[in-house]
């Protein structure tokens, strides 16, 4: 296996095939298209199955020795022994694909030893690529993004209802931001500098952040899961508690008191914090 830096080859895999695909889902947005409820009562298209189908043939064929993880495939768990996985979402947003609205995303990325190393997220329809490797920056359209300062008037947070009313009452000074239905989307956000900090609710899970996660860490937003702290892929469990991903360090702290105070935290992510505050 190849060295975490040697990740260019790999990215600009991920780079066309998110292309391919996005140019394969737009090919059946706005039309008729059939659609069904999963198990968990998310929505999915025959379009996010034929784009899942050609990813997995054209990224596995190229890296047979990689894992593979996504939303629309059955969980080969092969991938937890694997050290370097893709993690894919065909298409994130899927029901702003439904209605025919423009900012969903085809989300890649490559976990090494459980870290996002590389991400790519395409908005098709916004004719908009963002991607990163792990130590040489992220980039838009090809051109170096970097998270600048903010700069006066009130800082935008997207984030759900019940973590609005909690920030409210901890005094933090904002707009609400929109909720973009692609979660990669709405996060890549805070790397461009639309928003400051995007609150997650429980539940997302890896094929949903892991893109973004690389992106994010390449612009030094940062990128936590509040109850567990720094975000590990390709774990058996793939699903997240809450999540905070923040430009500024000040909006760390009341983030995490929200989305903890909103959600909870699962137990084992409880005692394992607690454990490490007395040195266990």
């Amino acid at each position: 296996m190849a060295p975490i830096q040697d990740l260019s080859d790999d990215l600009e895999l991920l780079r066309s095939n998110a292309v391919a695909a996005g140019i394969l889902a737009l090919s059946r947005f706005r039309q008729p298209i059939k659609t069904w409820t999963k198990a968990n009562e998310s929505p999915v298209t025959e379009a996010d199955i034929i784009v899942d189908q050609f990813l997995r043939a054209s990224l596995c064929g190229a890296r047979p020795d990689y894992g593979w993880l996504s939303e629309e495939s059955v969980d080969d768990e092969s991938r937890l022994d694997r050290r370097r996985t893709f993690i894919v979402d065909p298409i994130d947003g899927t029901r702003a694909y439904i209605r025919g609205e423009d900012c969903w995303t085809v989300s890649l990325a490559i976990v090494e030893d459980g870290i996002a190393v590389a991400g790519v997220i395409f908005a098709p329809a916004r004719d908009e690529l963002f991607d990163a490797r792990a130590g040489f920056g992220a980039r838009i359209n090809g051109v170096p993004l970097r998270r600048q300062p903010h700069k006066g008037g009130k800082l935008v947070i997207p984030a759900p209802g019940a973590i609005h009313r909690e920030l409210a009452e901890a005094g933090v000074d904002y707009e609400h931001g929109p909720a973009l239905p692609s979660i990669a989307y709405r996060l890549v956000q805070v790397a461009t500098g639309r928003f400051d900090a995007v609150a997650g609710r429980r539940g997302a899970q890896d094929w949903d952040i892991a893109g973004a996660a690389a992106i994010l860490a390449e612009c030094g937003v940062g990128f936590e899961d509040v109850c567990a702290g720094p975000l590990v892929f390709n774990k058996r469990e793939t699903r997240h508690a809450g999540l905070a991903a923040f430009a500024e360090p000040g909006l760390k702290a009341p983030l995490h008191d929200a989305l903890r105070r909103v959600y909870g935290c699962p137990a084992e992510a409880t005692d394992a914090q607690q454990a490490m505050r007395q040195g266990l």
